[in-house]
């Protein structure tokens, strides 16, 4: 053992007691502020169905029509892969998960809609059907993970029609055995801050009304107008809207074509990869980051319907915005037509499959301090584990291969993706 440095210091401990008292606002406001990530399963999609559509065999249907899609367009893994472009040793394992992902889970997120896609006449039926049906699926089983509603938005012209059909769904799953953990809110067409607060006192006084938890019912919000992103101040309004939920925010979610319109874009051009979709997703990613709230991508109304090859045309296309968005770090999208689900499990799963190892790997290295040919850093290691948990919760990788590859549980990939605040600063000195 080497000789003992002599340590010598200038300061007397009440500059540091004194610097921490002035910081103590600042610690508190990022604790609140910037919670982190909660941990909990991100979807990888959100399907939109009509509330005047939606019925007890939706999500089966879809599944079953995604199939047949695959079946007459794209029969066997070599076909599949021919038309996405996906490596040989990729293709049989791609297609035989997506497959059995169609059979056993064809919808992570549903939301019945009450606003843009709704054409019934009776919405205080269809919003009270839709709370009955839901509680049913999660009673017997065959729910998908996330389930709720999109309802209306809280400008003048449709606002009472919003708080009523909210009204009449949460009070109907009330009456039908309660809340489920999936449930999911999406408050559309947000232009001010003040639109998310209303949303937030509606909450609250339901909660109040029927005794519930301060804070069980969060929300998503949905970018569809240039205001969103810039105020009229040149201030982020996105991210003065993640503050005014009260910590309710769950997730941003892209409105491609209500944005797109709303700066002009023309019908041909709107699209998730125009650089105004660019711009306002990367706002929107800076602004939540650290706050707990997911960004989603949106969707492409380009359908994968009629002959093969406008459906093989279709899947190219959705598959490769797909994987542009995953590449961006946006990992969850809106799917239009049940079409699109192959895609985006084919699109999914090989993101997920591709990076496996490396990622397993440099993990493992990592956590065991074995070095190797990437120096990685704590911030890394987080999205390395992050990566591992979206893969597994998907279905793209299986939990058995990642503990072998890592030596590690899951219990462990979740301590490496969720450090607590101050963890990655401190690991890194």
């Amino acid at each position: 053992m080497g000789q003992q440095e002599k340590v010598s210091t200038s300061l007397a401990g009440a500059v540091s007691e004194d610097i921490s008292a002035s910081l103590a606002a600042v610690d508190a406001e990022l604790d609140r502020r910037y919670p982190g990530d909660p941990g909990t399963r991100q979807p990888v999609h959100t399907v939109y169905v009509p509330g005047n559509l939606f019925d007890a065999g939706t999500i089966r249907s879809w599944g079953d029509q995604a199939l047949a899609a695959l079946d007459e367009h794209a029969p066997d893994a070599a076909s599949f892969a021919s038309v996405l472009g996906l490596s040989d040793d990729l293709a049989e394992d791609v297609y035989g998960r997506v497959r059995a992902k169609l059979e056993r889970e064809p919808i992570e997120d549903l939301r019945v809609d009450f606003e843009d896609g709704y054409g019934g006449q009776d919405e205080d039926q269809d919003a009270a059907r839709a709370a009955r049906l839901i509680s049913e699926a999660y009673a017997g089983g065959t729910a998908a993970p996330y389930m709720g509603i999109r309802m209306k938005c809280m400008e003048a012209a449709v606002r009472d029609r919003g708080i009523r059909t909210t009204d009449v769904f949460l009070t109907g799953l009330l009456e039908n055995g309660g809340l489920p953990e999936g449930l999911v809110l999406t408050l559309p067409k947000v232009t001010y801050p003040e639109q998310v607060s209303a949303f937030v006192r509606l909450l609250e006084a339901f909660e109040k009304a029927h005794g519930l938890d301060d804070g069980r019912l969060g929300f998503e919000i949905q970018i569809e107008t240039s205001q969103a992103i810039l105020a009229a101040d040149g201030t982020a309004a996105v991210a003065r809207m993640i503050g005014a939920a009260e910590g309710r925010a769950t997730g941003l979610h892209y409105g491609t074509f209500d944005y797109s319109a709303c700066l002009g874009v023309s019908a041909a051009y709107q699209a998730s990869d125009h650089p105004a979709a660019d711009h306002a997703k990367a706002i929107m990613q800076v602004a939540a980051a650290g706050t707990g709230v997911r960004v989603s991508d949106g969707s492409t109304n380009v359908l994968p319907v009629g002959s093969t090859a406008h459906v093989h045309e279709a899947w190219r296309l959705h598959y490769g915005l797909t994987r542009r968005a995953l590449a961006r770090a946006y990992y969850q999208g809106w799917d239009m037509h049940p079409g699109h689900i192959p895609t985006r499990y084919a699109a999914v799963f090989a993101f997920y499959r591709e990076g496996f190892e490396t990622a397993a790997k440099r993990l493992s290295a990592y956590a065991n301090h074995a070095g190797g040919d990437v120096m990685d850093e704590p911030a890394t290691a987080k999205a390395l584990s992050s990566y591992l948990l979206r893969g597994i919760d998907c279905g793209a990788l299986d939990t058995a291969e990642v503990d072998a590859l890592t030596g590690m549980t899951r219990a462990d990939l979740a301590r490496f993706a969720a450090p607590r605040r101050g963890d990655l600063t401190a690991t890194a000195q």
